[in-house]
């Protein structure tokens, strides 16, 4: 009953939200604002239009891998038994349950990922895309948001660019989340050096109380990108980065569903301990636990 009311306080002041926001936006003061400040983010006259291919296939590894962390970091904080045992086979004292072992792993295919997409995005000159340039992209984001939250959405042509909002978002993911999520990840693993000087570096008391709002943040921010991509457009935006064109079709949407199919069996695989065992295997030692 709690849970329903705090449901209904929020949808409450939501609205009001709404209102407030639409009264402020209908001012002078404020139509001036938001038209010296639109929403865009400004760019570099050398930057170009349309979404790279590389762009799109590691964002779906990204998607993908993503899925597969979150569950295994859900079952690394939930599992009271371990379904497996892996343990090192050159550091005999190194040893760790499956999941953990499964979390590490995809961790790892994750950072991959994200160092082949932070290459290509500066050999393409893409990064003028997320990376801001001007320090209007601040009030522009600000004026997009204001606009999201009075439900008169900004104009957006994510083809040509991101508004300014969007370019922050991304670039807090890609710069600021994901190199946070790395760091303390690794701090918690069973990896990270046990001499006193690392240690101090980065105490383990603070990697927990980052690593987890961290991915907190991940989840939030994927649960609003794809409303947004669904709620402005959702064919042409899934084209510009699944089908690679400015067309509204179902091409995006078709390889989009495909995706998802494969992200839903990844969540589904991420439970089974028999198959990590034998992918942990080549890597370790490992035994099966009964449950």
């Amino acid at each position: 009953m709690q849970g329903l009311f705090g449901a209904a306080a929020l949808v409450l002041l939501a609205w009001c939200a709404v209102f407030v926001v639409r009264g402020a936006l209908s001012t002078e003061a404020m139509q001036g604002f938001l038209a010296r400040f639109p929403g865009a983010a400004p760019l570099p006259d050398a930057a170009t239009p349309g979404i790279p291919a590389f762009v799109s296939w590691t964002h779906f590894l990204n998607a993908f891998f993503l899925v597969l962390i979150v569950r295994t970091g859900i079952r690394v904080r939930t599992e009271k038994r371990a379904g497996g045992l892996w343990s090192s086979r050159r550091v005999k004292k190194r040893r760790m349950s499956l999941a953990l072992w499964g979390h590490i792993a995809v961790d790892c295919l994750w950072l991959a990922n994200g160092v082949v997409f932070v290459v290509l995005l500066f050999a393409s000159g893409h990064w003028m895309r997320i990376v801001p340039t001007s320090w209007e992209v601040f009030p522009n984001a600000l004026s997009a948001l204001l606009q999201y939250v009075s439900l008169d959405w900004p104009t957006e042509n994510t083809w040509v660019n991101y508004n300014a909002l969007q370019q922050l978002s991304y670039f807090a993911i890609v710069f600021l989340a994901s190199p946070v999520a790395a760091i303390t990840g690794f701090r918690l693993s069973a990896f990270y050096p046990k001499r006193a000087a690392w240690q101090k570096a980065l105490p383990e008391t603070l990697a927990k109380r980052l690593h987890f709002p961290t991915m907190l943040f991940f989840v939030a921010f994927v649960i609003v990108h794809v409303g947004l991509v669904f709620a402005t457009g959702a064919l042409r935006n899934l084209n510009h980065m699944y089908g690679g064109s400015d067309e509204v079709n179902g091409v995006g949407f078709g390889i989009f569903a495909a995706t998802v199919v494969l992200m839903a069996f990844g969540w589904y695989a991420a439970k089974r301990d028999d198959w990590w065992g034998r992918i942990a295997s080549k890597t370790g030692d490992v035994r099966m636990m009964k449950r």
